[in-house]
């Protein structure tokens, strides 16, 4: 995956740089003298993708701080387990989806690290598919809805050494590309992917979704994005009460 940091949409790259296991994008344009200011586009497929990001000089002294410190997410690794984990970096999207019926929300299964936690829908991206496309198929897998993409709204990582769902010891980087979307045709959401990470899905009214265990990712998206999310949507009023 590749960082393309441009000033203006449309305009010159002022860095284009790999994105290495561990790295985060916005401590990589920082340590290059740029903050993101916001995603633009998210293009290309696989280790192909390309992640392009609007930036502006932050005129401070840097120095590099290295990758991002790891944190075992399993107490009962041994010795040998963290010190020979399998390095697996991770390309996946996810979306922010509101409708008349609030915000669509996925539960966490007993085959992930964070069981009966709460998260956005989303996974994994197929060969194949570009990020967006991602999206819209792990909605209908995840939930039974049909979403409508609006913006790329954020990117996320995340890195740590644990047990995946398989048992393999992994030193694991997640890179996620989160979108905001609408469902215009909401309708009770049902689980087709059934014994995969997914548990349930519901709607959750807007002035109840701070009420569920959000995982900590989550959760910090919707604190950043959703209120504004909401009121562009005009769904604020509609699930007041």
């Amino acid at each position: 995956m590749q960082i393309v940091g441009v000033v203006v949409a449309g305009g010159a790259s002022v860095f284009a740089r790999p994105l290495e296991h561990g790295a985060d994008p916005h401590q990589l344009a920082w340590e290059l003298g740029y903050r993101i200011v916001r995603p633009l586009s998210a293009t290309g497929q696989g280790d192909e993708l390309t992640l392009t990001v609007q930036v502006s000089a932050h005129g401070r002294a840097v120095s590099s701080r290295g990758l991002r410190r790891r944190r075992a997410l399993d107490p009962g690794l041994t010795e040998d387990e963290l010190g020979d984990p399998l390095v697996r970096q991770r390309l996946a999207a996810y979306a922010i989806v509101l409708s008349r019926r609030g915000l669509l929300a996925t539960e966490f299964s007993e085959r992930t690290a964070v069981p009966h936690s709460w998260g956005l829908p989303g996974g994994g991206i197929d060969p194949g598919e570009n990020p967006s496309q991602a999206v819209i198929r792990e909605a209908v897998e995840e939930t039974d809805q049909h979403v409508e993409i609006s913006q790329l709204l954020d990117v996320q990582t995340d890195h740590w050494i644990g047990r995946s769902p398989r048992g393999v010891v992994e030193d694991f980087h997640a890179v996620r590309i989160i979108y905001a979307a609408t469902c215009p045709e909401p309708t009770d959401p049902v689980v087709r992917d059934v014994g995969g990470t997914t548990a349930s899905a519901r709607w959750v009214p807007l002035n109840q979704w701070h009420r569920l265990h959000w995982a900590a990712g989550s959760r910090a998206l919707l604190d950043r994005h959703l209120a504004t999310l909401a009121a562009r949507f005009g769904y604020r009023r509609r699930n007041a009460g």
